[in-house]
């Protein structure tokens, strides 16, 4: 737990600080007040005919709790400063922590995880800090000073005082043992919970074909109902405290009176006096000893869930990042990439995916990968901007292993186009000139990356032309503009090597041709990597890399591979006759 208050700075520290003295002074003022009282109590009972006197004291009561008003008023400021303060810095680093993560911390945590743990867990320590700096502080003080001001009045009263605040510290640890653990629990159903829902959000087309619904709604009110059994069970056990409470505070004061009662018959008159007079003093400082132990209640109502999250945000933020950046930070441009007999496993997996793989590409080729689902094709050209690092072997970018490079540089020489096309809320604009190239766009390659991508024709279509609105992940333009303005941003950004992971499979034959066609000109001087399905779509590449379970079992041009390798064949004739391979 303490881990998590490194996000403290210099400033928040100042306010504990601040928060500190006002809540010391606080309670120096509110204890002042029964003082104050018992001395009234005395003036009036001994017959006094000076009013003056007890206006006097009145005057300082009223004085005592207008102050302890304005430094309750200062804490709360500082405390909710300090807590917007803390989950503002503990939320940045989070963020910053799972941008630095490969692909297999991503996978470790899942994405609603790892979203729960930003808002929810973070909110639940914010919690804890926000009253526990006035709570954790002020009641242990409040609690000691207020003992040490009615120790050695009267050894029942104090007997009486301290078997309540036994009670209550008894039911307090009752509470703490059976609770604490469901609290964890409790935290790993939203995860599930959150995971259900995004499932269901981002599946709706396919749940409404299959008509899934009813199945769905089983699933979500599964994991609801669950959590909100454990919910309940932790409520109707916390519900027991209040009344708890509330019986030791209200048997304390007719304790104490009943006790004063019995021992005021035995006692003479300036005796009685005393007497009376410590009763208002242990009626007042009785009940401000256990409502000190009534904050340390409701922190330890609280303190058991924030333990959880605070241990589930330091996961995230102790978790080891694999993919550590190099010191390699200027290469001359050249555009070469070069495998050295490269094996990949997955962290998880048992056996490796890719298997001794070599190859060289050297600037100005297209060397093509092609193969059957799950040979291992995307996973190949994924190590080349080290989504993940290879298990064993070496990938060479203009000579330099990936791994010696700072990402950011490695990534400027990448133009890299994904299976899936993003698209981020904004314009059309904004999507092709996406991110830091390290160099500045100008609206004219923007334009004209677009017209390479074949998008022009719709783009200009568009209400707003170049500057018209894109949708949280593109889902006001079709599946094919989103894949052709994802290829404009690569091209956009003219980089030394372009990555196309099975890019063009969202685009018809005849698209397709012509923006292969665009693409060779406009990128003669520049490496591409393909990944493709379709043989059309690689036939004309200098170098096309069959890969069949992870091994590289063909590599050569279109006619060298229909010679020799018997998995491009198969692959070829199922596409194409042998009419039309003849004729390619």
């Amino acid at each position: 737990m303490k881990d998590i208050f490194k996000n403290f700075n210099k400033k928040d520290v100042f306010m504990i600080i601040c928060c500190v003295l006002l809540i010391v002074f606080q309670v120096y003022l509110d204890l002042k007040l029964p003082d104050y009282m018992s001395k009234i109590t005395i003036l009036i009972q001994s017959g006094t005919d000076s009013i003056k006197d007890i206006l006097i004291q009145g005057l300082h009561m009223i004085l005592c709790a207008f102050g302890s008003f304005l430094s309750a008023c200062a804490v709360g400021f500082f405390v909710s400063n300090v807590g917007a303060s803390f989950s503002r810095n503990t939320r940045k680093r989070i963020f910053e922590k799972v941008e630095s993560f490969g692909l297999s911390e991503i996978n470790k945590f899942s994405t609603s995880s790892l979203i729960t743990r930003t808002t929810n867990d973070v909110t639940q320590v914010e919690t804890l800090i926000v009253i526990g700096l006035q709570m954790i502080i002020k009641s242990p003080i409040m609690a000691v000073w207020a003992i040490t001001k009615i120790l050695g009045k009267s050894l029942e009263l104090s007997a009486l005082t301290g078997g309540c605040v036994a009670v209550l510290l008894f039911t307090v640890g009752v509470l703490m043992i059976v609770v604490i653990p469901r609290f964890e629990i409790v935290q790993k159903l939203i995860d599930k919970l959150n995971c259900v829902t995004r499932e269901n959000f981002s599946g709706i087309r396919v749940i409404r074909a299959f008509n899934a619904e009813d199945f769905q709604k089983n699933r979500f009110e599964e994991v609801n109902n669950e959590l909100t059994k454990t919910q309940m069970f932790n409520q109707r056990c916390f519900a027991v405290l209040n009344p708890v409470i509330n019986l030791c505070m209200h048997f304390l004061t007719l304790g104490i009176y009943f006790i004063g009662a019995f021992l005021l018959q035995k006692l003479g008159l300036i005796d009685k006096i005393n007497l009376f007079s410590n009763m208002v003093v242990f009626t007042s400082y009785g009940s401000q000893v256990l409502s000190s132990f009534l904050m340390l209640a409701m922190i330890f109502m609280v303190y058991p869930r924030a333990k959880v999250s605070a241990k589930r945000i330091n996961e995230v933020l102790d978790e080891k990042i694999t993919l550590v950046d190099g010191k390699v930070d200027d290469v001359k441009d050249e555009g070469t990439v070069e495998f050295k007999n490269v094996s990949f496993q997955y962290p998880d997996a048992d056996e490796c995916l890719l298997e001794n793989i070599s190859f060289k590409a050297n600037k100005g080729e297209t060397i093509a990968f092609i193969g059957s689902t799950g040979s291992g094709k995307s996973t190949l050209i994924n190590l080349i901007p080290r989504f993940y690092d290879v298990t064993s072997g070496k990938i060479l970018v203009d000579g330099v292993d990936v791994r010696d490079y700072k990402q950011s540089v490695l990534h400027n020489k990448i133009g890299y186009v994904s299976q899936k096309a993003v698209m981020f809320t904004g314009t059309v604009e904004s999507n092709v000139d996406y991110g830091d190239s390290g160099k500045s766009i100008t609206e004219e390659e923007i334009i004209k990356a677009i017209d390479v991508a074949q998008g022009t024709d719709f783009v200009s279509k568009m209400e707003d032309g170049y500057t018209s609105h894109i949708a949280r992940g593109g889902t006001n333009v079709s599946g094919g503009q989103k894949q052709r303005l994802s290829i404009a941003r690569a091209v956009a950004k003219n980089p030394e090597i372009y990555i196309f992971d099975d890019t063009f499979s969202a685009l018809d034959y005849k698209t397709d041709l012509i923006l292969r066609q665009e693409l060779r000109k406009y990128t003669k001087d520049a490496t591409c990597l393909i990944v493709a399905q379709r043989i059309g779509t690689i036939i004309n590449a200098d170098k096309i890399i069959v890969l069949d379970k992870g091994k590289c079992v063909g590599m050569g041009t279109h006619k060298e591979l229909l010679k020799k390798c018997e998995v491009y064949k198969e692959i070829a004739l199922s596409q194409l006759s042998e009419e039309e391979l003849k004729n390619a």
